[in-house]
């Protein structure tokens, strides 16, 4: 899937009560504001989003702040790494 095609799945804070499409999963990334992203779940296995799933326990453990899976990073951070998992 295009960088472009899951920024387009991304949904905003208006729409966040809408539904994730199957074969995806929601997750909240950001420093301050999180913004809402809607991922592949095959991004799940890739090794850097295990180390991102594995900073989110460390910081969060299972409460995560905005009632879905929270990502610890910055959002430059989180779609440098979607470029780089897409064009595999």
């Amino acid at each position: 899937m295009a960088i472009r095609q899951i920024l387009r799945l991304s949904l905003s804070n208006e729409r966040r009560s809408a539904e994730v499409p199957k074969g995806h999963v929601a997750v909240y990334v950001g420093d301050n504001g999180k913004k809402r992203f809607v991922i592949p779940v095959a991004y799940l296995n890739h090794s850097l989003f295990q180390e991102l799933l594995f900073q989110a326990e460390e910081e969060f453990g299972f409460n995560h702040p905005m009632g879905g899976l929270t990502i610890p990073c910055s959002e430059d951070v989180f779609v440098d790494f979607i470029s780089g998992v897409s064009t595999r």
